[in-house]
């Protein structure tokens, strides 16, 4: 099973029927998706947003529309400290 999860989520907070918020809590409580790094997306950046993703088990935010060098900067930190 371990071959089909991903190596890292691009999370974006504004779902529909499961938000972002409830999808990164479930991920991180389940042991076989709590090691795998998540980078909340989200357009409606409110103060307050990025340490509310951090607290739900977000590793990191970002802020759409998105600056891809940042994103992609973001994404090789994340890829590489997992080895």
């Amino acid at each position: 099973m371990a071959a089909s999860l991903p190596n890292l989520i691009l999370l974006d907070m504004s779902l529909p029927i499961v938000d972002g918020w409830d999808a990164a809590r479930a991920l991180k409580g389940n042991d076989a998706t709590n090691q795998i790094p998540i980078i909340a997306l989200t357009a409606h950046a409110m103060a307050g947003d990025r340490e509310k993703a951090l607290e739900v088990g977000c590793d990191d935010y970002d802020t759409k529309p998105v600056e891809l060098p940042r994103l992609l900067e973001k994404i090789e930190h994340w890829l590489n400290k997992q080895g």
